[in-house]
This record gives C-alpha cells, structure tokens and sequence, in this order.
C-alpha cells in the first residue's frame, strides 16, 4: 500500500486530537478515512472525483461536510456533532485550535460497533421486533420527509433511465473481473424492459408524492441499535440525484442488504411491516426492479476500491468477492417473482 498523505499521517498520531485517546483506528472507504478514537468518529473525504462525487477542492470538501451533518441529523441527531477545521501550525497538523486550515472532517460521537446491525446480522442477533423498529421509524421518516415538484421530477424517467445507465457505463470496464458479461446483458436487458413496459407505474409514484428526500444508502452497515433506539446514519450528501428517489427504492436498499446477508425472512418482515406502517402497498411492484438496481450498485460501488492505491492487496482479495456476490444477487432478481 503506498505511503499515506501527509494530513492522514499526521492524523494516525493521537497528540494529533483535541481529547485524549489511546487509540487511533483508521478506516477506509472508497470516498473518505474515517479515523475513530476513543470517544469520536473524525471522518476526513479524499479529495477524489469519481464522476458522481467532487471532492477536488477544500471548499467542496468543507460544503459538503457541512450538508452531511444536516442530512444526518434527521436520522441521527444525538451522533453528529459538527464540522471540525484540521489545521497546521508550525509544521505540526491537529484537529481544531489555531492555524492555517488545511482539511476538514465531520466529528461524530462513537456508535458501539457490535451493536451494528451488519455485524448483528452475522451473528444471528437480529429480531424480527428489531426490523419492526427499523421499519416503523422509517416510515415515519418518509411521511415527514421533503417533497416538491423539484425533488418529484426525479422520479421521471429520464432520470431512473440516467441512472441505470451510468451503473452500466461505469460498470463495463470491470466485466470479466466483478461480472461477466453474460450477467450484465441479462440484468441490463431486464432493466430496460421494466423500465419501457413500466412508464405508467413510475409517474403514479411521482402523482402520489412517493418521491422523497430520503437517507439513500439504507443498507444494514448503517443502522445501530444503540441504548437510545436506533440511528440511521452515513446518508448521501454527495449527489442529491442519489437521495432524490422513491420510497420504494429505499425500502428495497435495506431489504436487498437483508437478502445479501441471508435474511430473507427479516427482509420479508421489513417490507410488510413497512407497507403497514405507510399503507404504501403499490410500491410492491416496483421492490424487485429496485432491489436489482441497488444490489448493481453495491456491486459497482465495491468494484471502484479496487482501483482505490490506499486499500492493501489483502483487503482488495475481500472485496473482490462481495462485489461479485452482490452482481449475482441483482441478476437473481431478474427472474424471481413480485
């Protein structure tokens, strides 16, 4: 793995924090290091441009630092604290105080990690009154939840079509490696029906308002169980076009993860418990098109760290596999009935 920058170097030093701490955990993701101390999460974006991210300047950086915290709070209020300046003073680098700003991170206080529901589902230790929970506090989140004729004209099809597209434009190169060919045909070829033979089903949604300002990335790595109830964290602030989307491709990110880890019994009670709460029965016919676009879109997410210098070899062994893992869960959607 080559050498780290300078400013994330400096940040794996504990002298390099405002509050003491005996440790410093760095964790990478294909768009930020998340550096966890004792007590705080710092999380730090790579200045990278990814086609639908920019985070090539400090002023981008320091903006959507700023919206990420916002966006959070509406799930999880009590966990994000703010956007803290990094900053260099006489050739030494430190989180807060005086000098010249260099960086920026969010400061979040520190989610118990077994209490992850990604790690709770590897254990068996998720309930069905746990995806009861999650259900009804996500329908509650959707009833409350932005809409207006600018976020309703992204669920035209133009955009669902932009959107399938660029998942497959952004994909090609990495057929024979995270998929075959012959499986993004067949996802590819089910997508664009669905969408043609489908039109009418897609501008009902936007008639009934289902098209929300919503979380976006719901899948199981960011909800927690914590003693306060549950926090919904890590939404998209990046690409509004990504969180601008239909409850019902909400709902079928979390219960496609569900799928991913061999729940399909929780996956199934989180879809009903939710139709319940939100009385939203019609977005059945769509769970299915969206659980196959999002199970692409992990797939190609996780494809990208591959070409990420930072992530050893190891890691990229590892995730290799969940990419393609996730590309056979998307095509086994294609055949699978509503």
């Amino acid at each position: 793995m080559p050498e780290l920058p300078e400013i994330f170097q400096a940040l794996t030093n504990p002298k390099a924090y405002p509050e003491k701490t005996q440790i410093i955990q760095l964790i990478q993701t294909q768009m930020s290091f998340v550096f966890l101390t004792d007590n705080y999460v710092y999380k730090v974006k790579k200045p990278v441009n990814l086609g639908y991210l920019d985070y090539t300047t400090l002023e981008k950086r320091h903006i959507l630092c700023q919206r990420e915290v916002e966006l959070n709070r509406r799930l999880c209020p009590e966990v994000y604290l703010g956007v803290v300046p990094i900053i260099r003073d006489k050739g030494n680098i430190s989180i807060e105080g005086q000098g010249e700003i260099i960086e920026y991170a969010v400061k979040m206080r520190r989610l118990p990690q077994d209490q992850m529901m990604d790690i709770l589902l590897a254990k068996n230790q998720v309930s069905l009154q746990m995806i009861t929970k999650v259900a009804q506090k996500m329908a509650e989140f959707h009833k409350q939840a932005k809409t207006n004729a600018d976020i309703s004209a992204f669920g035209n099809l133009d955009i669902i079509n932009r959107n399938t597209e660029e998942n497959f434009s952004q994909t090609q190169k990495y057929i024979g490696k995270t998929i075959s060919g012959e499986v993004y045909q067949h996802i590819k070829s089910y997508t664009d029906n669905f969408i043609k033979q489908n039109g009418s089903l897609f501008q009902q949604r936007i008639t009934n308002s289902k098209i929300k300002d919503n979380h976006g990335d719901l899948h199981a790595a960011h909800i927690c169980f914590t003693k306060n109830g549950i926090c919904i964290y890590d939404c998209i602030e990046f690409n509004d076009r990504f969180r601008y989307c239909d409850v019902a491709s909400e709902v079928a990110f979390l219960a496609m993860d569900l799928d991913h880890y061999g729940h399909h019994d929780l996956s199934r009670n989180f879809v009903n418990s939710y139709i319940i709460q939100s009385g939203d029965e019609e977005l059945r016919q769509l769970l299915n098109f969206y659980k196959c676009y999002l199970a692409y879109v992990r797939g190609k997410v996780e494809g990208f760290k591959l070409d990420d210098p930072y992530i050893p070899k190891g890691e990229k062994e590892r995730i290799l596999g969940i990419a393609r893992d996730y590309f056979k869960l998307a095509e086994s959607y294609v055949s699978e009935k509503k």
